[in-house]
């Protein structure tokens, strides 16, 4: 029998190496591997999210895409970009291919601030970029009210509270992945 020394940094790269197994083959998409045997790749677009006069502006990357390939829901405060791409592949007989432009279905959601007005809400198309533009929405503004003391003729103010911040789209987001890791742990 031989003795083998214990090298805990040979067990902890043992376990960081199944660990990137693990989460490589995770994210990979469903379907599992392209016809050259390599795991399929999902498309996911880049957005952008901008807030300029009074306007939230969100651009969105679809090249190769219609309007009509492209569709754009807005329900319960949020906002849902969702498409397909298809890409044609060419078969030869002869020849390597190498395929890295990504394909398939794809959704984005995006939560949006309270009291948005989804019926100025406004999408254009062109040259593959999507913008959308969104009304930010009216702050509500502290009311100032007159109290009156019991017994005391005269009139007391309150004074106004401080204004709330807008909420944005990334308070919205840090609060919703928040809940999430709560919910996990």
């Amino acid at each position: 029998m031989t003795i083998v020394r214990w090298e805990p940094v040979r067990e902890l790269n043992t376990l960081q190496q199944e660990m990137n197994r693990l989460f490589g083959s995770f994210f990979d998409q469903p379907g599992g591997q392209s016809a050259g045997g390599s795991p399929k790749r999902q498309w996911i677009p880049a957005m952008d999210l901008v807030e300029a006069d009074g306007t939230y502006v969100l651009r969105a990357d679809l090249p190769g895409l219609r309007p009509g390939d492209v569709k754009i829901e807005f329900e319960d405060g949020v906002l849902t970009i969702s498409g397909e791409r298809v890409t044609k592949h060419e078969q030869k007989a002869e020849g390597y291919h190498r395929i890295e432009r990504a394909s398939g279905s794809f959704q984005r959601s995006l939560t949006l601030p309270r009291g948005i007005d989804a019926d100025h809400i406004e999408a254009n198309f062109a040259d593959g970029v999507l913008e959308v533009r969104i009304p930010v929405p009216q702050q509500r503004r502290p009311r100032r009210v007159a109290i009156t003391a019991a017994g005391d003729a005269g009139t007391v103010e309150g004074t106004e509270a401080p204004a709330q911040p807008a909420e944005t789209p990334a308070a919205d987001a840090r609060a919703n992945a928040d809940e999430l890791a709560a919910a996990a742990a």
